[in-house]
């Protein structure tokens, strides 16, 4: 193992690309290498980001001219279509590849070009990528050419289901499963869009995606894996609400009869109990979003609302576990490194 992690980042100007810079700027075995971006080349990151001022010095440099291959591993904090373009050339230099976009995660080619409305550039690298959930995909991390960092949703919903359907437990009705998912705007990444704008999302709430959510398919893929089955439909229904970042996802699920006399709050504490980054609340309790705000920890609480229905409330900042610092815990274990490095900040409050 390297002292030292070279890295490279194609797209830093969005916000999972900042974040990116914020999290690897402080991180005591990575070597920041080069960040593209075709707009901004020539510019110095810390013009572009003052909070990395006395961090980052570095330049955006056109993709074309960045010494990406000289890299250990590149982190693609770019749009859908990106990273499946350029996997091939760095694989084959030796370079470990981590896609913050779904270029990976789906594992149908023509699931992706439905959802993704582009046809995918190296459909033979889906079935070697390993999708980016340490809490469940551990083992595999250590030896992965490819990381398929999850999506934010899929993130929480996920893990607020896993004590529940691993091992091929029948717990809960499968086929009734519901997600109510709220989401900060920050999700919708950094871009001009009027949906997105402070006077249209400020002093507002609304659900949407509900005719279609390209995070609903990867759900769906990676819970039928973990239950085992196929057996298994999630009616899924995102929100967009007037904060900058934070995600809290409500599952409503149905208990089985013969699983009446489960202890749920125990079967969620010892599943987790080993986890740096899922913090299991104590029973009653009720998760809020600035409690995991600016950190990469996942806070979840149970309750039994009826003799049949359960409650998982799941919180987590979703620049953060949702995406940039679960691909900074994903690297740490293909590197050999203790995940908690460089992601043991605490929350910010207020």
């Amino acid at each position: 193992m390297s002292d030292r992690i070279r890295v490279g980042i194609v797209g830093g100007t969005g916000y999972t690309g900042v974040e990116l810079l914020r999290l690897l700027s402080a991180h005591p075995a990575v070597e920041l290498v080069t960040i593209t971006s075709r707009k901004e080349a020539g510019t110095r990151v810390d013009a572009m980001f003052p909070s990395l001022r006395g961090r980052v010095d570095l330049r955006f440099v056109e993709p074309d001219q960045a010494p990406l291959a000289g890299c250990d591993v590149v982190f693609f904090a770019t749009p859908h279509g990106v990273a499946m373009s350029q996997a091939r050339a760095l694989l084959a230099a030796g370079v470990r590849v981590i896609d913050l976009a779904a270029d990976f995660r789906l594992q149908d080619a023509a699931a992706f070009e439905r959802w993704y409305k582009m046809p995918h550039a190296c459909p033979e690298l889906l079935r070697e990528a390993v999708y980016g959930l340490p809490e469940i995909y551990r083992a595999r991390l250590p030896s992965a050419r490819i990381v398929a960092n999850p999506g934010c949703y899929p993130t929480t919903v996920q893990l607020g289901l896993l004590p529940l359907l691993e091992g091929g437990r029948r717990l809960i009705n499968t086929r009734s499963l519901i997600a109510d998912a709220k989401s900060g705007v920050s999700g919708a990444g950094r871009k001009e869009e009027l949906a997105y704008l402070f006077c249209e999302a400020a002093d507002n709430h609304k659900a949407y995606g509900l005719r279609g959510h390209r995070h609903h398919p990867e759900m769906l893929q990676q819970l039928r894996a973990i239950a085992g089955h196929d057996d298994l439909e999630l009616v899924f229904v995102p929100h967009l609400v007037p904060m900058i970042r934070g995600m809290l996802t409500t599952l409503h699920l149905q208990i089985l009869p013969e699983a009446r006399d489960v202890d749920f709050q125990r079967l969620y504490e010892e599943r987790f109990a080993a986890e740096p980054f899922v913090d299991v609340l104590p029973t009653g309790s009720e998760p809020d979003t600035r409690s995991v705000r600016g950190s990469n920890m996942v806070r979840m609480a149970v309750h039994r609302v009826a003799a049949d229905r359960l409650v998982v409330l799941v919180v987590l900042d979703n620049l953060v576990k949702g995406a940039s610092g679960q691909a900074v815990q994903c690297m740490n274990a293909m590197f050999g490194r203790p995940e908690t490095e460089g992601l043991a900040q605490a929350p910010l409050l207020p």
